[in-house]
C-alpha cells in the first residue's frame, strides 16, 4: 500500500452497500470487498459502514454508523443503486460529507460509475479531480391538531397518496400560506430536481435540471384535467391538507411513511442541507440522461 499524499483531499473513506436488498446475494458483498481492498491499495483508510460489513461479512475493515460517517470521513463511497445513495445522502447532509455512487443498481441516475469502471474512475477523484454538485433537500413535517407528529426529509420527493383505498383523496394545496386548488386525485407528488426523473416523470411531471432551485408539483391521475404540473420556486413553502379520503398516506422518498386523518397538513420546506455529490472530470447531467433515458435510440 502507497499512503495518499497528505494533500489528497479524501484519506479517510467510508464505503457503504447495498445491504438493505435481500436478494443482492454474495456477488454484490464479494464486490464490496473488492472496492474496500481497492481503496485501501490507493492508501486510503477505509472503514465499512455498520450494516454493510455485516451483510458481507467482512471483518478486516473497522465499522461507522452513518452518524459516524459523517463525523470523521472525508469521502463516502456508495455501492449500489440509487435507493442506497437517497439514504445515506440524506443522513449525510447535514455532516456536508461528499458522495461518490458505484452503480450495482438498474438506473443509476445518482450512482453514476459503472461498476466494471471504479478501478480507473476513482483515482482521480481520490487526488481531487472531480466535478461537484450540490442536490436539495425537502424536509416535511406532518402537521395534527397543532403540532408535528411526524417528520422527514427527501431528496427524490413526498407523495401523498389515497393509499390502499379505491376512491381519490381530496387535497388542499397552498403555496406559502396562498390557496392553490382543492385536487381530487390518487395524489400530488411535490419532487426536487433528483426527483424529476423519478416517480413524477412516470405521473406526466417534467425534467428539471439540478441546478434549478425549484420543485415540482404533480397530480397522480386527477379527476380534473386541467389539473396540471406546475414548477414552483424553491424558496417557496408547500401545504398539502387532507380534506377527505380514509386511508391516506405520505411518503418521503418511499422511505417513510405517515397514516394521514382528514385535517393533517404536510408542510415542506427547502432544508437548509444539500446533499454533496461528486462525479468523474468530465461528467454531465445531459449524458446521464440520454444514457438513463435511452433517448436518440437508432440515431446518428
Amino acid at each position: 500500500m502507497t499512503a495518499l499524499p497528505a494533500s489528497f483531499p479524501f484519506q479517510r473513506i467510508a464505503l457503504v452497500g447495498k445491504y438493505l436488498d435481500p436478494a443482492a446475494g454474495n456477488a454484490v458483498h464479494r464486490v464490496t470487498g473488492e472496492i474496500a481492498e481497492f481503496l485501501t491499495a490507493q492508501g486510503c483508510t477505509v472503514h465499512l459502514e455498520t450494516n454493510t460489513a455485516q451483510a458481507a461479512g467482512l471483518t478486516r475493515f473497522p465499522t461507522l454508523d452513518v452518524p459516524g460517517i459523517g463525523a470523521i470521513c472525508d469521502l463516502c463511497v456508495v455501492a449500489g443503486g440509487d435507493g442506497t445513495m437517497l439514504g445515506v445522502g440524506r443522513e449525510l447532509a447535514r455532516f456536508g460529507t461528499p458522495l461518490v455512487g458505484i452503480n450495482q443498481g438498474r438506473l443509476g441516475f445518482i450512482t453514476d460509475i459503472a461498476i466494471n469502471e471504479y478501478r480507473t474512475a476513482l483515482p482521480p477523484i481520490l487526488a481531487g479531480e472531480h466535478e461537484e454538485e450540490l442536490r436539495a433537500l425537502i424536509q416535511g413535517q406532518v402537521w395534527r391538531e397543532g403540532r408535528v407528529v411526524f417528520e422527514a426529509y427527501a431528496m427524490n420527493d413526498v407523495v401523498v397518496h389515497r393509499g390502499a383505498s379505491t376512491s381519490m383523496v381530496e387535497l388542499r394545496v397552498e403555496v406559502d400560506g396562498h390557496f392553490v386548488a382543492n385536487h381530487r386525485a390518487d395524489g400530488i407528488i411535490a419532487a426536487t430536481p433528483t426527483g424529476s426523473t423519478a416517480y413524477a416523470l412516470s405521473a406526466g411531471g417534467p425534467l428539471l435540471h439540478p441546478q434549478v432551485p425549484a420543485w415540482t408539483l404533480v397530480p397522480i391521475a386527477p379527476h380534473t384535467l386541467s389539473n396540471r404540473p406546475v414548477v414552483l420556486p424553491a424558496s417557496l413553502e408547500i401545504a398539502i391538507e387532507i380534506i377527505s379520503g380514509q386511508q391516506a398516506s405520505a411518503s418521503f422518498d418511499t422511505q417513510s411513511f405517515s397514516a394521514l386523518r382528514q385535517g393533517d397538513r404536510i408542510v415542506m420546506r427547502r432544508s437548509a442541507h444539500s446533499v454533496r455529490f461528486l462525479h468523474p472530470r468530465g461528467w454531465n447531467y445531459f449524458d446521464t440522461l440520454r444514457e438513463k433515458l435511452h433517448w436518440n435510440e437508432g440515431g446518428v
